[in-house]
């Protein structure tokens, strides 16, 4: 169901990580515009710079939702538990794709003309950044 969901986000314009972190988003008391607004700059690797996946930061993003430390929590149990969920993530993923780097998901470079043209023409939205949307969300369903 949160697959499908974050897929119709990525498919109505929203990018890779806002797809993820909304279709969690209420179950921790973020509602929907707030999400897409704070995961906004991440798609495509971070502002277009093909850093690390937005698929993944979204994932990230619940992943601290769920297990980040805040204010009143003693000690560092909880980053501790926060940080080795993102790296129980990063190893899963990365074992799917082989990498968690846009550039090296989608072997383009979207920060040109001539690249973003190449990523519609060979449908690499379709073909890649919808499989890692969606892998993003199954992993992270299963780390919660």
């Amino acid at each position: 169901m949160k697959e499908e969901k974050a897929i119709e986000y990525f498919k109505s314009g929203y990018n890779c990580a806002q797809a993820v972190l909304t279709v969690f988003a209420d179950e921790f008391g973020l509602d929907e515009a707030t999400s897409l607004k704070i995961a906004g700059g991440y798609g495509a690797g971070m502002g277009r710079m093909q850093n690390t996946c937005g698929a993944v930061t979204g994932a990230f993003m619940v992943i601290g939702l769920k297990y980040g430390k805040t204010i009143g929590d003693e000690g560092n149990e909880k980053r501790d538990m926060c940080y080795a969920k993102v790296r129980e993530f990063d190893s899963v993923f990365k074992e799917k794709f082989g990498a968690t780097s846009c550039r090296d998901l989608i072997q383009c470079d979207l920060t040109t003309p001539v690249g973003q043209q190449y990523f519609k023409d060979n449908k690499l939205g379709e073909k890649v950044c919808e499989q890692c949307v969606r892998r993003a969300v199954k992993i992270v369903e299963e780390l919660l």
